[in-house]
């Protein structure tokens, strides 16, 4: 690309950026990560699930702020043994290696660190398991749930979707959720999934495709 051409390539960038774009410069601008996503009401009898807890980083800034129960889901074994070695002498963080999803089963998972997903197929695989979560809150005989996190790489629609169709979805406090779009007609199942949503919850600060959070009712 010569210099007038990537010249032209910036500034069309700047002034012609997808819905997408325009959010992920609004979610730093408003230091999304450090505010919105560690701000809520919670206390030490809260509890929290992390579906998708990567390094562990999440779920030790809840901690930290609200000394509160976590449960955290992450299916790739390697970030799963790293996560129970960070909080292995915090009983108040259980950790499961395995994902949470709307039915249980086995899958081959696409293992790239922060974007490891069980819809792409780069990089290397890795067999993990799906426990379907109506079956995980049974067994645990989960109540309330304070505040669900999801960020599982194309998995949310699915685990949403359960979520409503079991009616689990009305006990939970609070729903942030990282939609994806690499999804196969991920505009039209995010649209779907936010009707289901307003059903029981409404939606408190939404950034397209990057965070949003859904509040009960």
């Amino acid at each position: 690309m010569n210099v007038i051409a990537k010249v032209f390539h910036k500034v069309r960038r700047r002034f012609h950026r997808t819905e997408e774009e325009k959010a992920l410069v609004r979610w730093y601008a408003d230091h999304g990560d450090e505010t919105l996503r560690v701000t809520y009401g919670l206390g030490p009898q809260s509890l929290v699930v992390d579906a998708g807890g990567f390094e562990g980083q999440w779920a030790s800034d809840i901690f930290s702020r609200y000394v509160c129960r976590i449960v955290v889901f992450e299916p790739v074994s390697a970030l799963a043994a790293g996560i129970k070695a960070r909080f292995a002498r915090n009983p108040q963080i259980l950790v499961h290696d395995r994902g949470l999803g709307g039915r249980t089963r086995k899958e081959s998972i696409s293992v790239q660190a922060h974007a490891s997903s069980v819809f792409t197929g780069a990089g290397q695989h890795e067999d993990i398991l799906i426990w379907d979560v109506a079956e995980w809150a049974r067994e645990e005989k989960v109540g309330r749930i304070d505040l669900l996190k999801i960020n599982i790489e194309g998995g949310e629609y699915e685990l949403l979707d359960r979520l409503v169709d079991t009616g689990l979805v009305g006990s939970i406090g609070n729903i942030q959720v990282q939609f994806h779009s690499f999804v196969p007609d991920a505009v039209q199942k995010r649209d779907r999934l936010r009707a289901r949503l307003r059903q029981t919850h409404t939606c408190t600060w939404d950034y397209t495709f990057v965070w949003e959070n859904w509040a009960l009712n």
